[in-house]
């Protein structure tokens, strides 16, 4: 049975190249366009790691990263923060948040799908 994932991303583009990359190496992928849909999808499919955006409408990556970890049933889910704020310090405050992990955009598809299969393995 293939990792699920989950991308939570406002961005069509985005979750687009996310959908070829990661559905080419193998993976199954659930998405969520917000940050309250993707707590709610995370409830819902408790996918195997979350790649997460911050700067979304409707609930930042921020939040539904803190309210995932929040539920005991979600908490061990690896959480990667996606996204742009690459500033000092952003790295820290996804951190704060729960995130797992790191990837500041613009990144690279070798980037990652080796960030992704060092977390899940393979």
């Amino acid at each position: 049975m293939s990792k699920k994932i989950l991308v939570v991303e406002d961005t069509e583009d985005n979750r687009q190249i996310l959908r070829d990359l990661l559905g080419m190496a193998g993976y199954t992928l659930f998405e969520a366009r917000d940050g309250a849909e993707g707590v709610a999808k995370a409830a819902e499919h408790r996918p195997d790691l979350i790649l997460m955006d911050i700067q979304m409408p409707v609930m930042d990556g921020y939040e539904a990263t803190r309210r995932i970890k929040a539920n005991p049933d979600l908490k061990a889910i690896p959480i990667v923060a996606v996204t742009s704020y690459a500033l000092s310090g952003d790295e820290q405050k996804t951190r704060d948040a729960g995130c797992d992990a790191y990837i500041a955009k613009p990144y690279s598809p070798r980037q990652m799908l080796a960030k992704v299969r060092e977390i899940l393995g393979g």
